[in-house]
């Protein structure tokens, strides 16, 4: 009988695969994690994320500069924080984190770190083959991620382009350039759009769906388009580009029947799981268009094999990738019976104000219910005290809910909305109701306030209701005595 080296084996080095380790670890698992000799870490989404708190900053104090407020004392020196600046700070906040969540401390917390690339094998029997040693494990989990699609465009193999795996580094070397052409449709690009558009940069965001993300609420991409573009954000929507081309020193791109000149192209369309090295077909996981096959429980079509984050497909969505973690090694270590519920993991786009949503939008509830069945809640973040007090007041909530009073989902753009979605994230977990959330008595001003006022006004529609069925009941009896019957 051959001998069971581990509990779990993870093959990648992703966030997705370092949180799945970390939870193996302190399920008291013997597990193993497989790190390729060419994986760069994660991209830098740490770089982003700091940079757009700082233009978030910085376009603040401007504005308050502007109404003739200019004695403000913050720790962080913005009047005169440029780009470099701005990147440096950025560079520190990334390495801290990365420093945190290291291959050195998983080590200490027991995980034997392997590098170098690896391969399935069936035969004689279920293992995985890497620097000329085979591993046995009871079961394995794929989290080895993804990287960035490369479209099919006419002249893009002629030409150097940036992608989410290159592009801090490549600022870090350079002064940031003045002209930006960037080919969309991921969370990411809307991020990096409005980053270059708020540190002085002419941006061009090009998606091919009629929409900035297809798959946002639509009032709240229509009012996440207007806030892009008064930051300087030109969009165009409903547009493919067909061929690129470098004249002299600058690149040309052309979109739609347009010729756009610009100094840089980032390319952030989409993820390409990384699928290939694997040899999966030879121990029966499928895959196809770029999707591995999973079921609910997060197995692939070998019960032995698990995935989780993005190397499933869709977008590299941190949070998502996590919870996938937890669930597919509680199921790879102990008896498969977690699924998931994306209903109730909400997912953000850190722009300035951030977007957040969970569950449902208004459109697809509506397609999935009867249009009678579900109501629609909103409030603005003008009407919050907290949002007035920071200056913060573009924004809305959205709260889409049964009949019955059962959260369907929630849309959120505004101040804090990553803080406020995930109340609703617990709401549907938990199959909390809405007149529950009403009852909340959030500390005052805080922007929690917006979340009960939404969901107060399921109190409006049912005391309306009511108020016409007494006035129907009402006519009834007048008709009644009317006609003496």
């Amino acid at each position: 009988m051959t001998n069971i080296d581990y509990d779990l084996v993870i093959i990648g080095g992703s966030i997705a695969g370092y949180q799945a380790a970390l939870t193996a670890t302190r399920l008291h698992a013997k597990v193993a994690l497989i790190v390729s000799e060419d994986f760069s870490h994660q991209y830098d989404l740490n770089y982003q994320y700091t940079l757009s708190e700082i233009s978030q900053i910085t376009q603040k104090y401007s504005n308050l500069a502007n109404l003739g407020i200019h004695q403000i004392n913050i720790k962080l020196n913005t009047a005169d924080l440029n780009w470099k600046k701005g990147l440096f700070y950025a560079g520190a906040v990334s390495k801290n984190l990365d420093t945190i969540n290291s291959l050195h401390h998983l080590a200490a917390q027991g995980v034997d770190i392997i590098i170098g690339n690896s391969q399935f094998q069936s035969s004689p029997k279920l293992s995985l083959t890497i620097n000329e040693r085979r591993l046995y494990s009871r079961t394995y989990l794929l989290a080895n991620g993804s990287r960035p699609l490369i479209p099919n465009i006419t002249g893009l193999d002629n030409i150097e382009y940036l992608t989410l795996a290159n592009i801090w580094k490549y600022l870090e070397k350079t002064t940031l350039p003045e002209n930006w052409v960037i080919l969309g449709g991921v969370p990411q690009s809307i991020e990096i759009a409005q980053i270059l558009a708020r540190f002085g940069c002419q941006v061009t965001l090009i998606v091919k769906y009629s929409t900035i993300l297809p798959d946002l609420d639509v009032e709240i991409a229509q009012l996440l388009t207007a806030q892009l573009e008064v930051d300087g954000v030109r969009i165009l929507t409903q547009t493919q580009v067909t061929q690129v081309r470098q004249i002299d020193n600058k690149k040309w791109v052309q979109a739609g029947n347009q010729a756009i000149e610009t100094d840089e192209i980032f390319i952030a369309t989409g993820q390409q799981p990384n699928l290939e090295y694997l040899n999966l077909p030879a121990v029966g996981v499928k895959y196809h268009q770029q999707r591995l096959v999973v079921n609910q429980k997060l197995q692939t079509t070998n019960h032995r094999i698990y995935a989780c984050g993005d190397v499933l497909g869709g977008y590299n969505i941190q949070n998502i990738g996590n919870y996938e973690a937890n669930i597919a090694v509680e199921n790879a270590l102990f008896f498969p019976r977690l699924k998931v519920n994306y209903q109730s993991v909400p997912w953000g786009i850190s722009s300035r104000p951030m977007v957040a949503q969970i569950g449902l939008t208004e459109i697809k509830a509506k397609k999935r219910y009867s249009q009678n069945q579900v109501l629609v809640f909103k409030q603005y973040f003008k009407t919050a005290t907290a949002a007035q007090i920071q200056g913060q007041i573009t924004g809305i909530c959205k709260l889409i809910v049964l009949e019955n009073g059962t959260i369907l989902g929630c849309s959120i753009l505004g101040i804090e909305a990553g803080e406020l979605i995930n109340i609703i994230g617990l709401a549907i977990s938990q199959n909390i109701k809405v007149h529950h959330l009403a009852k909340l008595s959030p500390i005052y001003p805080s922007l929690s306030e917006i979340l009960q006022e939404t969901a107060g006004e399921w109190y409006r529609h049912k005391i309306n209701k009511s108020r016409v069925f007494q006035e129907l009941l009402l006519s009834f009896f007048n008709y009644r005595r009317d006609w003496n019957l």
